[in-house]
């Protein structure tokens, strides 16, 4: 009988662009929008922690900061476009209701393959492993390209009314636009060889409009005004809902909670410098392998674990034969967990 493949994540690479807009700018351009509420300076910052955020150029699409992100990814593997047979666009964004951004990737590319989209919130990426991971080890597929391109920026919300109205649309101020990509194929599964080692998913669907961005759905497919376009938090900003769910968490993946405080390193999604530290705490992860990188990247939603894997190769945080985990938790509620072998 054949032995099964693992999937080996072979190349890993961020795009972000140029253009930083501090939270300074933020205020500012809030105060010119004509709206009646101003937030006090500094407010912003020390309710989240963020410095500044990546703005993309007019013009640039989701497929755009994927395919900058894609063509690193390859070049850094060494591969051809010929070798991929599937292409996945895993995002919270996207270019078009239809048809899925993964086609745009592919065409600008030239890849020639099957593609689709997985969308799962700031999970869509690690969802996208768990994809690439079970169709390599049923030897579907044996190159897979995951490819994520995030214009979160376009949900700030810049007229205000009053600081009821700021707080729910906090969010918007802190996140960036990024470009990830990730590419897997499929080699030996021995107890040391590298590659994709375990994963655990979860969902607590009950806290599905904690956060929301209600425009180009049925739900609100043609909005009279631009409320539906902006992200909204339902809940309290100063109270991580996701954490609420810690204990569950721990139950669900339990034996991958407890590889992951041993792994070299672990990234997981960063929504404030509070959140933060409070997931370390409230996981028992160990502090000294995490990298906070939402002060000065802010949230890249399903680009956040690839930029920050990538981040710690650039410090040598991480080197070939070590085991790094990619934690995430995303609006829904759901929560996913990757122990991988570099």
């Amino acid at each position: 009988m054949p032995a099964v493949p693992r999937a080996r994540l072979v190349a890993t690479a961020v795009h972000l662009p140029p253009r930083y807009r501090t939270v300074s700018e933020t205020r500012e351009r809030i105060a010119a929008s004509g709206g009646a509420y101003v937030p006090p300076p500094g407010l912003i910052e020390d309710l989240t922690g963020v410095r500044g955020v990546h703005v993309r150029e007019p013009g640039t699409q989701a497929s755009d900061l994927a395919v900058a992100a894609a063509r690193k990814a390859l070049d850094a593997a060494g591969a051809a476009v010929g070798e991929v047979d599937l292409l996945l666009f895993a995002a919270t964004c996207q270019d078009l209701a239809e048809p899925a951004t993964a086609h745009v990737v592919a065409a600008e590319l030239g890849v020639r393959c099957p593609v689709f989209d997985v969308k799962n919130a700031c999970n869509s990426v690690l969802n996208a492993m768990e994809t690439a991971a079970a169709l390599i080890a049923a030897g579907r597929y044996r190159t897979v390209l995951i490819t994520c391109g995030e214009t979160t920026t376009d949900v700030a919300r810049w007229r205000v009314p009053d600081h009821e109205a700021l707080i729910r649309a906090m969010p918007g101020y802190t996140v960036s636009d990024a470009g990830a990509a990730l590419l897997l194929t499929a080699g030996p599964a021995g107890a040391g060889d590298p590659g994709v080692l375990s994963m655990a998913f979860g969902a607590d669907s009950s806290a599905w409009d904690a956060c929301t961005v209600e425009a180009g759905g049925s739900r609100n497919f043609r909005p009279v005004d631009d409320e539906p376009t902006y992200i909204r938090l339902n809940g309290d900003l100063l109270r991580n809902a996701a954490l609420d769910s810690v204990p569950w968490v721990l139950e669900r993946a339990g034996p991958e909670i407890e590889a992951a405080r041993e792994a070299a390193f672990v990234a997981f999604h960063q929504i404030t410098t509070q959140q933060f530290h409070e997931t370390i705490d409230k996981l028992g992860l160990p502090a000294d392998r995490c990298l906070p990188t939402i002060a000065e990247h802010g949230n890249c939603a399903a680009a956040s674990l690839p930029l920050q894997l990538v981040r710690a190769m650039e410090t040598s945080r991480v080197e070939p034969g070590d085991t790094v985990a990619l934690l995430g938790m995303a609006s829904g509620f759901s929560f996913g967990l990757a122990l991988i072998r570099l």
